[in-house]
Parts: C-alpha cells; sequence; structure tokens
C-alpha cells in the first residue's frame, strides 16, 4: 500500500493533519510541543485512493538516548518506510533554521517531498511564510489549514502523480449481528441457528489486539518483543507512549493488529491535559480491540487500578488475558500466583478462569505461550452453539435446577438461541422475564461457561418475556 509521512519540526500542526486526512481523531493535537513521540500509521480513504498514512514526532537535532533522540530515530524508520512524504513547515511563523535543515536532509533521502505550508487560514499572515517556503527548493509549496481542512484537495492533487492506481476492494464486510427489533420474532423458531448463519472466514481479517496496563508496566517493550523490532519507543521514564500506535504483524500465518497503548492510571492523578487525551484514546483502543493483553508486575499486580482497567475491558465485552509480565524478577512464584488468582477470583467476579500467562518482555520469554492463549481466546470468544444443542441443554438444566416460583406458578424457561458472538450473546424467552431473579440469571451464565467452554471469556445473556399463545384469541 501507498504509505505517506508526515514530517516537520515540532508542533506545525503534523498530527493535525494526520487527523484531517484520516477523518477521524486518530492522534493527539495539543499545542505542546513533542506530543506525538512514535510514529503511528492508519488505513485511509485520501479521496479516491487508499493508502498508509503516518504521522511522526517532530524532528529533533539530538542524536543521543534521551527521549527526542529516540524520537528522531522513530522519525527515521518512518521515513524509511515510506514512499512520499508530505513535509510540513509553520506558514505564521515562516521559515526557520531548523526547517532549512530538515529540508537539506530530505533531499538527501530521494522520496518524493511535498511541501505544506499549515496555518494559512488567514492569507495575509502566512504570505510571507508561503513566499519564503520556495526557497526549500520543493516546487510549488501547498497552502493549508489543516485545522480548519482548507487546501487538502490541493494537497491530494499533488501527491496523486505518486501514487499507483486505486484498487478496487470487493471485500464485503460480514454482519453477525441480529435486528434487534425483531429479535422477539427468534422465539420457537427451530430453523434459527446463529452457528450455520455466518461462515466461519474471520481467520481473514487482522485479529485486534490492545496491551494495556498502568505505566511502565512493559506495554511497549511487549510490542518490540513480539515484533522483534524497534517499532515503538521504550525507556524508563514512565508515560512515554501517548498515542496508541498500532502495527500490522503477522503470527503463525495469522493476520494481527498491535496495538500499543499509553499507561492507565487513577483519575485522580490523571491532571495533565495531554495525559487525559491518551486516556481517551486507550479507551478508544480497548473498545475497537477482539483481545486485550492486560500487563500486570509482580511486585504490584492487580491492585485497585489493575481491577478497575479488566472491569471495563469485560464491561465492554472484549476477551481479556492477564500476562504477568517481569516474572523473572518474582521472588517466590508460586506465592505470586496464588495471590494474583485469588485477586482475580475477589476482583473479578463477572468471569471466572481468565488466562494468566507469565512472561518476560525484556528476555522475550513466555511470548509463544502469551500468543497461543491469544488465539485459544478468541476461538472461545467466538465460539457458536447451535440452536436445538442449545434448548437441549436448556432443557436438562431447568430439570436439575428450576427457576424460582411466581406466586405459585412455574416460570418457565421457554427456548433460548445463540444471537451474537464476540463475545458469545444468548437470549432465553421465559414466561415471566422481570420475575427470573439476577441469582437464577448467574446460575445460566455460569452453566454455559461450563457445558460448552466459555470459561474465561464475557458472556451475555438477554432475558425476554414469552409470547402468551392466547393473547390474540
Amino acid at each position: 500500500m501507498f504509505t505517506i509521512a508526515i514530517l516537520g519540526r515540532p508542533n506545525v500542526g503534523k498530527s493535525t493533519l494526520f487527523n484531517t486526512i484520516a477523518g477521524k481523531q486518530l492522534a493527539i493535537v495539543d499545542d505542546t510541543p513533542g506530543v506525538t513521540r512514535d510514529w503511528r500509521e492508519a488505513e485511509v480513504f485520501f479521496y479516491d485512493r487508499q493508502v498508509m498514512i503516518m504521522d511522526t514526532a517532530g524532528l529533533e537535532e539530538s542524536f543521543d538516548d534521551s527521549i527526542q533522540g529516540r524520537m528522531r530515530k522513530q522519525t527515521e524508520e518512518a521515513l524509511s518506510r515510506a514512499d512520499a512524504v508530505i513535509f510540513v513547515i509553520d506558514g505564521r511563523a515562516g521559515l526557520t533554521p531548523i526547517d532549512q535543515h530538515y529540508a537539506q536532509w530530505l533531499r538527501k533521502q530521494k522520496k518524493p517531498v511535498v511541501l505544506a505550508v499549515n496555518k494559512c487560514e488567514n492569507e495575509k499572515t502566512a504570505a510571507a511564510g508561503i513566499a519564503e517556503s520556495y526557497g526549500l527548493g520543493f516546487g510549488d509549496p501547498v497552502p493549508v489549514s489543516a485545522a480548519h481542512g482548507h487546501g487538502i484537495h490541493d494537497l491530494y492533487l499533488s501527491l496523486l502523480p505518486h501514487m499507483p492506481k486505486i484498487e478496487e476492494n470487493t471485500e464485503e464486510d460480514e454482519n453477525d449481528f441480529i435486528d434487534m427489533s425483531k429479535i422477539d420474532d427468534l422465539e420457537g423458531d427451530e430453523s434459527f441457528d446463529f452457528a450455520a448463519l455466518v461462515p466461519d472466514s474471520e481467520d481473514e481479517k487482522p485479529l485486534k489486539i490492545a496491551i494495556v496496563g498502568r505505566p511502565n508496566a512493559g506495554k511497549s517493550t511487549l510490542v518490540n518483543a513480539l515484533l522483534k523490532d524497534n517499532r515503538v519507543m521504550v525507556g524508563p521514564e514512565a508515560g512515554i507512549t501517548r498515542d496508541a500506535i498500532a502495527v500490522d504483524w503477522e503470527y503463525e500465518g495469522r493476520k494481527i493488529k498491535l496495538v500499543d497503548t499509553a499507561g492507565l492510571r487513577r483519575k485522580t492523578k490523571v491532571q495533565d491535559k495531554i495525559e487525559k487525551l491518551a486516556v481517551d484514546d486507550t479507551m478508544r483502543a480497548i473498545r475497537l480491540a477482539q483481545i486485550v493483553i492486560m500487563l500486570v508486575e509482580p511486585d504490584s499486580m492487580f491492585e485497585k487500578q489493575d481491577q478497575q482497567i479488566a472491569s471495563h475491558v469485560l464491561d465492554e465485552g472484549r476477551a481479556l488475558i492477564i500476562a504477568l509480565n517481569k516474572w523473572d524478577l518474582a521472588d517466590d512464584k508460586k506465592k505470586t500466583l496464588d495471590v494474583l488468582q485469588y485477586r482475580l477470583d475477589t476482583g473479578l467476579a463477572q468471569v471466572k478462569n481468565l488466562p494468566v500467562v507469565t512472561i518476560s518482555a525484556l528476555n522475550s520469554k513466555g511470548l509463544n505461550s502469551l500468543m497461543d492463549a491469544v488465539l485459544d481466546t478468541y476461538k472461545t470468544w467466538t465460539k457458536r452453539i447451535s440452536t436445538a444443542k442449545m434448548n437441549r441443554w436448556l432443557a436438562a438444566r431447568e430439570s436439575q435446577n428450576p427457576a424460582p416460583l411466581v406466586g405459585g406458578r412455574s416460570n418457565r424457561l421457554k427456548y433460548m438461541t445463540q444471537i451474537n458472538i464476540r463475545p458469545p450473546t444468548f437470549a432465553l424467552w421465559v414466561a415471566r422475564a422481570g420475575e427470573l431473579p439476577d441469582t437464577y440469571k448467574r446460575y445460566i451464565v455460569n452453566a454455559l461457561r461450563a457445558d460448552f467452554g466459555l470459561e474465561g471469556v464475557p458472556v451475555r445473556l438477554l432475558i425476554r418475556s414469552s409470547k402468551n399463545p392466547f393473547a390474540d384469541e
């Protein structure tokens, strides 16, 4: 896919331009220089061309192991993967020595460069900057206002000669969802079988995995270890990652999209505006993920903040895997696992037997076991159960443990069917739905998990009122 890198010194509006081209708020934007640290990418339609765009850290004149030095290395890596470059300067500030320095560096890279003069919403204010930009040697500059969406089509036209022809995409999106407005029409319909409704072609689409946890838990280190590449910045400083960085990968032939996220702290401790934006970005990554790997550490594992993160993941219906990182530093390994299991059992009562994998991201230990757990959990999270089997099971379970009586009369369980996956979701029709106690609902959910191998993933149960066959007579 044709790849475009957006480069420029800090605070010229690269992330704003990235979001404008993408058509959505993907990168964190703030007036503070250096908000973007890793480069992030997104597949988008830039008008009629499907492209990959990359937002990069501001170009810094730093070659050491400081954060600025590591940001520069990340930008250089992004440039090496790009087919073309949008070089952004600030029209209001005019041409600076740093702009000239990096323009000279870009000319040596032998890649097509389109010069975008940003912040040109006021032509008079930016006129001097536009005039000066001709001296960079990149041809006619393109005046744009990324914040207001001005000049984006002109930018597209300047890049068009360097792009390949559009590839037709004939892939049709599959829809596993049932029309909820018509769900009650399914009651008693033995011909409806969700297990056979949609072909099993999920393996063709990338499996979306978000890696979450508290700051400095080793999330970025894990991403780099899985990729066997220094794709994202790492270091001892907490909070290096700000944007949620998505990376395409493949594991044993399975396409995967890995998402590295910012560390999550308690809400009361999140005061900085940029950190609040980073937290919002992480929450969005969780919502869009299919599998969430949550990193915890042996010395402070699964305390209140970890429980809150895990509960949020499960409430979103995502499949959750607990990765106990820095396992090589644990003193008493058996005691550590016992403590973690106790905290999981008491802190996350809604889902029992969550997968737990011990790893050392820094030493690349346990990564195959982690990925095996990911693939196994995904199979459980997408499991389908036939309607006929489900209702035979329901009859057997009801005979063993009937629902509590209502006014001295039985509250019959009439019919049950699966209506969705990701997570497994079931609809149960009951004679008196409003009188079915929560304890009995938990009984049904726990029995589903035990009998159909749905341990360790969220299970949703919708209780519906059964139709009265004599109502219309």
